[in-house]
């Protein structure tokens, strides 16, 4: 009989608890000092399989705090009964809040409310109590952090680098991940090229018993000789209330002017280089019309800085401005790599010449000594256009002039162009014997349209002169077809900011940057800095910089917060609109 009972009593407690809500949100504590953070937390628990959520958990009225930090999870589980037919099915989400109080006294929070099943569930409001609120200040933050700017080695050379560390010193290790907006010294006297802009593991146990961190390594390279004093470095100290700057301290260089006897040639190059003139055209050159000659400069120095040997001005032939492509990194002792210049030469006559470089000479601080490597010469053969047709063969004539023929004329039947020939590729007489029939069918179409057919001459020759002596608007409609649409990727960010998802926030910004570097034919982000200050000038390519590192700070930040994506989102639009148009 008891044994009854008891589970009579089990099963009505099962059926009493089936379907069950519980929501309640309480505060860690009631009474609060100004300068303590409120903590909030919400629990809302689903007993039954037959509950279903139709609705976010609305929160109360909170403008009286600044939200600080908020964070959810969820979780479910099985809670056992007295036998397995009786086991439940729980569903537990729980949510914290953190919030910053703007004024004292008492303050009323109001309750959270949820729909289930078509109810509305809510919690009960209750009270806390502010005492006196701190009014909190950057300043007073940035009275506690340091930048230090260190550099061993202050004696060098003109156009000679030398290492700069940048550290971040503080009592607070905290205070540490607050520091944002780092600038690098930017002078006439100097140029900066960062090494590394990646944060080191903090040290607690730094200078004066403060926690430490190193913010960036650059490369400092002075271009005039005498006292050289490199800027202070500047950065941000941000909180949710304010921000406000701090700066380094100042280094001065004892910058050795590079010794007399240097050859005419030598202009700013210090370091070890090489020096490479070559094309890699394949066909025969011909009188007019246009070919590649590539001017390489490689070795390790202050190779981003240097001035490059151009090529000399001939009358055999017309040469125009160069095309620059940079290939640089940090290296041991300066930026290495290689910068190639590539030129449009036209043969202006028919016979051999030459195309030559200017002189070129750099000093070797190890060996402290001038290396002259003179001019770089590239012996050229010009055909006219008489001569290139005779060095071809009946068959490449033959297909030479048939694939005119289909080039300008393609039939809405027969897309000949499917029939062109290549040059180098082995002969195929089936091929041949095609191209001839075809060859014959199309000289008796051109008897019956010859006025058609000189006009069509003429425009195609017109298109294929401007097409060829024009390498910029070429290059300009190729940048037009990869254009990216940034507006599309401007949209979708908006929406990640407003849904809260920051890591695909920062994982879509990554595509976007990709995808303007690929439009310039840019891989990686330092040859895309060095073509923005080009290109765009040098404020274009500091503001990119400057959201590289704010993109990277924030990424990894422990605490990220709306405002901050919020102007993230600001400057990733005004930059991207400026460098795609």
């Amino acid at each position: 009989m008891k044994q009854k009972i008891i589970y009579a009593i089990f099963t009505l407690i099962s059926v009493i608890s089936y379907g069950q809500v519980d929501l309640k949100m309480k505060p860690d504590k009631t009474d609060y000092n100004g300068n303590e953070i409120v903590n909030l937390t919400i629990i809302l628990q689903l007993n039954g399989d037959n509950l279903v959520q139709q609705s976010k958990i609305m929160l109360p009225d909170l403008s009286k705090f600044n939200m600080i930090g908020n964070g959810s999870y969820s979780q479910s589980f099985v809670e056992a009964g007295a036998n397995s037919s009786e086991d439940q099915f729980v569903k537990q989400y729980v949510t914290r809040i953190a919030l910053e109080p703007k004024q004292k006294g008492k303050i009323k929070i109001g309750s959270v409310l949820v729909n289930i099943n078509n109810k509305i569930y809510k919690t009960e409001p209750f009270n806390i109590f502010i005492r006196d609120v701190e009014k909190k200040t950057a300043s007073n933050i940035s009275n506690d952090v340091y930048l230090n700017m260190e550099i061993e080695d202050r004696e060098v050379y003109q156009d000679q680098p030398t290492i700069a560390v940048l550290r971040v010193y503080s009592k607070n290790m905290d205070h540490l991940r607050k520091v944002k907006n780092i600038k690098l010294p930017n002078q006439e006297n100097i140029n900066v090229h960062p090494v590394s802009l990646k944060r080191s593991e903090i040290d607690p146990n730094g200078y004066a018993n403060m926690a430490s961190q190193v913010l960036a390594v650059f490369m400092v390279f002075p271009n005039e000789s005498g006292y050289v004093e490199v800027p202070a470095v500047s950065a941000s100290v941000n909180t949710f209330a304010s921000k406000n700057s701090i700066v380094s301290n100042k280094v001065k260089l004892n910058v050795k002017k590079l010794p007399e006897g240097s050859p005419e040639s030598f202009k700013n190059a210090v370091g070890n280089f090489k020096v490479d003139v070559f094309h890699n055209s394949k066909e025969k050159i011909e009188v007019q019309k246009p070919f590649n000659v590539t001017v390489k400069v490689s070795g390790e120095g202050n190779l981003a800085d240097l001035s490059l040997p151009k090529i000399e001005v001939s009358p055999f032939y017309e040469v125009f401005a160069p095309k620059i492509s940079s290939f640089v990194r940090p290296g041991k002792t300066g930026m290495k790599g290689e910068i190639l210049a590539k030129y449009v030469v036209i043969p202006k006559k028919a016979g051999d010449f030459v195309v030559k470089t200017e002189s070129f000479s750099f000093f070797d601080p190890r060996n402290k000594e001038y290396t002259d490597l003179g001019e770089k010469k590239m012996a050229i053969t010009a055909f006219s256009h008489d001569e290139v047709l005779e060095s071809k063969s009946t068959v490449e004539k033959v297909n030479e002039y048939t694939n005119t023929f289909l080039e300008t004329v393609d039939s809405p039947v027969l897309k000949t162009t499917s029939f062109k020939v290549k040059e180098k590729s082995k002969l195929n007489w089936n091929v041949f014997f095609i191209n001839v029939g075809l060859f014959l069918s199309l000289i008796i179409m051109y008897f019956g349209f010859k006025n058609w057919q000189k006009k069509r001459f003429i425009v195609k020759e017109k298109s294929v002169s401007k097409d060829l002596g024009s390498v910029a608007e070429t290059e300009a409609e190729i940048r037009e077809s990869l254009k990216t649409d940034v507006s599309d990727y401007f949209a979708y960010l908006e929406n990640l900011k407003a849904s809260g998802d920051y890591s695909k926030f920062f994982q879509t910004f990554d595509e976007l940057d990709h995808e303007v570097r690929s439009q310039y034919f840019q891989s990686s982000k330092q040859d895309f800095v060095v073509f923005l200050e080009r290109d765009k000038g040098r404020s274009v390519a500091e503001q990119y910089q400057e959201l590289q590192q704010k993109i990277q700070i924030e990424k990894y930040s422990p605490l990220t917060s709306e405002d901050s994506i919020a102007n993230i989102l600001t400057d990733v639009v005004k930059l991207y609109s400026l460098i795609s148009k």
